[in-house]
């Protein structure tokens, strides 16, 4: 199960601890936070609190976010490639629960160690994945991280590239793709009548290609629909200006980003992103009948 921390709707460690508390076997991962809003200290021990109440069963999940959003929030996203390596050095060394000192550019830690005073102050596992987008990030991913939550809206085509970039990361460390997992997040818009699945996921389309054109040009759609939807739609957006650009994009661009329509048709197009180099879907589901999705995906399993 992972949660994502998005724009400014929730934050994603209070609902990670609703599913860590309630559930017994399934792992829980950010999906994902941010390296800006949160001390890395604290970041740290919330995870560690995390893997308390779900031993061994918590992934952090971080990324470097985007504008707008930080920007308005009065967040300089500089040098995100050097704050994303600082910030998972320092969470390691902190998830060993030893006095740890750091000095970076973006982390400085003087002697600092998580304090357990009741309860397991042994060292903790928790794997770190990196949400990466741009080829720089792929790369820092396939180098340092235990894995990296691939974007969603982009194209399997786009995973070839992505692939090759955290492929160069690994060599780097003298790692293999083997080493690294590849979740990836795919909207998966479900409905018995197919129009209505589509335009679902137009909507959310249409809201990231005015509010996040980065992942939109990492898919391929094309420049100037990004243009003409964002001369509409910016952050933040009322649904009505996201129903007035939804106008300009077509169903084949819908269905090029997501796995849309039918039943057969999103279980297709989720193998897709599979043959594709991702290593397990993480499926966003779209639709009132959430369970609906999960049938369809249930019975590919037993399959």
């Amino acid at each position: 199960m992972w949660q994502a921390e998005s724009r400014l709707v929730r934050e994603a460690t209070v609902p990670m601890a609703a599913f860590a508390a309630s559930t017994e076997r399934i792992k829980v991962g950010s999906g994902v936070v941010n390296t800006w809003t949160r001390n890395t200290a604290l970041l740290a021990s919330t995870f560690v609190t995390l893997d308390d109440l779900a031993p061994g069963r918590v992934i952090l999940g971080v990324g470097a976010w985007w504008d707008p959003l930080a920007r308005k929030v009065g967040i300089d996203r500089k040098k995100p490639l050097k704050c994303m390596r600082e910030t998972i050095e320092a969470c390691r060394a902190l998830f060993s629960l030893e006095e740890v000192s750091y000095h970076g550019e973006f982390v400085d830690l003087d002697g600092v160690r998580i304090d357990v005073v009741h309860g397991d102050a042994s060292a903790r596992d928790i794997p770190i994945y990196i949400g990466a987008t741009g080829p720089k990030m792929l790369e820092l991913s396939g180098e340092i991280a235990d894995g990296v939550v691939l974007n969603y809206m982009v194209s399997p085509l786009y995973n070839d590239h992505a692939m090759e970039r955290i492929a160069a990361g690994a060599a780097k460390a003298g790692r293999s793709m083997d080493d690294i997992d590849r979740p990836q997040l795919v909207v998966c818009s479900l409905d018995k009548d197919r129009s209505k699945a589509l335009d679902n996921a137009r909507l959310l389309l249409t809201q990231y290609l005015g509010q996040q054109p980065h992942i939109m040009k990492a898919s391929g759609v094309d420049q100037s629909l990004i243009d003409e939807v964002n001369a509409i739609v910016d952050w933040p957006a009322t649904h009505e200006q996201i129903e007035k650009a939804a106008a300009l994009v077509p169903d084949e661009v819908v269905q090029s980003v997501s796995a849309s329509g039918t039943a057969e048709e999103c279980r297709a197009k989720v193998d897709e992103y599979l043959a594709h180099g991702a290593t397990c879907p993480i499926l966003y589901p779209l639709g009132d009948d959430v369970e609906m999705m999960i049938e369809a995906f249930a019975l590919k399993g037993k399959a």
